[in-house]
């Protein structure tokens, strides 16, 4: 009985996903990923394309959405597969940058999700990991609008990045932070820096009504001088 129940165990760590170990279907977790030309790229969900001119040649259209149409936690992923992009989604390269792909995406600041070929880099987009001397705009957007993220702040005056910046670096670390609930979910905001780079840096920023938080690792409290640089909600 003991082999028994090594085995099953063993067959819920391979398959990674929600079902039981006989039936061969399950609700699979996909992480967001485009595969392409032979090579799996990842989403990178802390950049956003920084602007259209960076977009190279189309170089084809998904093919296969596998979230909600794969079952099978043996399904082998196949050019053309992406997690969450329709069939016939365009798909296009990046000037200067051959790791990386850009896909047409409503839902995605400045119209596009960036991709990175995991095999030919290492994920870099953390807070820590952002030139903060060389950003030259700054761009707050209000998150989950039915339209799409909504354009509040831009930020190109050189005196107004030190200052914002300045804020979120003195932010206090708080890994146990709760927020207030009580008057509903907060509010969330997308921070968008810009380089001189094609892939711009996004960090999320929240108020509860109470207190602006945001996650540059562990979650830190800031001040509430950061609510001077946003209109009133």
């Amino acid at each position: 009985m003991k082999n028994w129940a090594i085995f099953i165990l063993i067959i819920f760590a391979l398959t990674g996903c929600r079902s039981t170990p006989f039936d061969g279907h399950a609700v699979i977790d996909w992480v967001d990923f485009v595969k392409w030309d032979g090579i799996e790229y990842d989403g990178i969900y802390s950049g956003v394309l920084a602007d259209e001119e960076y977009l190279g040649d189309k170089i084809g259209t998904v093919k296969f959405k596998v979230a909600d149409n794969v079952t099978n936690p043996n399904y082998k992923i196949r050019n053309g597969d992406a997690a969450f992009h329709e069939k016939g989604t365009e798909i296009y390269a990046i000037k200067g940058v051959p790791q990386f792909i850009a896909v047409k995406s409503n839902r995605e600041i400045n119209g596009y999700r960036v991709y990175y070929s995991r095999e030919d880099f290492d994920y870099k987009w953390h807070f820590k990991d952002m030139p903060i001397e060389k950003v030259n705009r700054i761009e707050v957007y209000l998150a989950y609008q039915p339209e799409g993220p909504k354009k509040l702040v831009n930020l190109d005056n050189p005196d107004e990045i030190k200052k914002f910046l300045q804020v979120l670096n003195e932010g206090e670390s708080s890994p146990n932070f709760q927020p207030n609930m009580d008057k509903g979910d907060p509010i969330v905001y997308d921070m968008v820096f810009y380089t001189d780079q094609p892939i711009a840096y996004k960090y999320d920023l929240q108020f509860d009504g109470i207190t602006y938080y945001w996650h540059p690792w562990d979650t830190a409290i800031l001040s509430n001088g950061i609510g001077d640089f946003l209109p009133k909600q």
